[in-house]
């Protein structure tokens, strides 16, 4: 058994004697379709083989999709409890608004942290100069489980530019890192804990070592890649093993996300809801049936009710 350590200097403990005979891919996940607003995404994570990647308790890719005028994202006030959502887009734009007063058009690359905390209200909609013509929208939304302490911090929003999420080239591969530290570069975007989300874009042959963390998963939103003589699909999720020096190659250009970090305690999920406690997912069911939750600021006469 050997010890690893994380970018954030956490160190953990390596399974595998043998680092040759190491099984590197613990599971593949494939997604599920969900139906939200105006358009249908693809579910990886929770799903029945696995709930979470270190904090990362969410994963959604929105689209590709492909809207004709005075059709898009329209997705209604509904709220959030003990966690935060971060969306990234590759292609189109949404308009974020929420009860903290934020009114957010997000774009490819830029970052949007939405810190639910102790509970907020948001809607996802599009500006009218964006729905009425023809257009598209692809990217990613991921929800963090916030830590036990911080679990009911006040809500907050915080955007970031695509000018900020730094860049760097590792062997010829062009790399973002979004949250966390990797390859030597460390985002602006806030952490509650320690975390990892990198998006990287590999030419048809092009290889890069995965960042150690004490879970990790890769998505392949484009493409096609292999790790360890194991092909990973379009649109499908390698969750890797604690085996070091993990190498993955794409077979053909592709665009994957790499995801992990802290390994969390047991969380509960209902609906939007997400706590290490029970009676506070309850809790927060009762408010948002009494609609006592905040209202999105310029947003306030529609809302999701409570699936039946």
């Amino acid at each position: 058994m050997s010890t690893q350590t994380s970018k954030s200097g956490e160190t953990f403990e390596q399974e595998c004697v043998k680092p040759s005979t190491c099984k590197k891919i613990e599971l593949i996940i494939e997604p599920r379709d969900k139906y939200l607003g105006g358009f249908s995404v693809r579910r990886v994570l929770p799903s029945t083989e696995r709930r979470m990647v270190g904090p990362w308790i969410f994963f959604d890719h929105m689209g590709p999709a492909k809207f004709e005028a005075g059709k898009g994202i329209n997705v209604r006030p509904h709220p959030h409890i003990n966690l935060a959502t971060v969306t990234y887009l590759f292609e189109g734009e949404i308009l974020h608004r929420d009860s903290v007063g934020s009114y957010q058009p997000i774009r490819p690359g830029d970052v949007n942290l939405m810190v639910a905390g102790k509970g907020i209200t948001h809607s996802e909609r599009e500006r009218p100069e964006i729905t009425n013509r023809e257009h598209r929208l692809n990217g990613l939304q991921l929800w963090l489980a916030l830590p036990e302490s911080e679990e009911e911090i006040d809500p907050a929003f915080y955007h970031y530019p695509d000018a900020d999420i730094p860049r760097v080239e590792v062997e010829g591969v062009s790399i973002r890192v979004i949250m966390g530290s990797a390859y030597g570069t460390t985002s602006p975007v806030k952490t509650f804990a320690d975390t990892l989300y990198v998006e990287a874009h590999l030419r048809a042959g092009q290889r890069i070592q995965v960042p150690a963390a004490v879970e990790r998963a890769a998505y392949v939103a484009e493409g096609e890649i292999i790790i360890d003589k194991t092909k990973v699909p379009e649109h499908a999720m390698a969750v890797f093993s604690n085996a070091p020096d993990i190498e993955l190659e794409a077979i053909r250009d592709s665009r994957i996300a790499i995801v992990g970090g802290q390994q969390m305690g047991y969380r509960h999920i209902e609906w939007n809801f997400v706590s290490s406690r029970r009676e506070r997912i309850q809790q927060a069911k009762a408010e948002w049936n009494s609609q006592s939750f905040p209202k999105v600021a310029g947003d306030e006469k529609e809302f999701i009710p409570f699936p039946s």
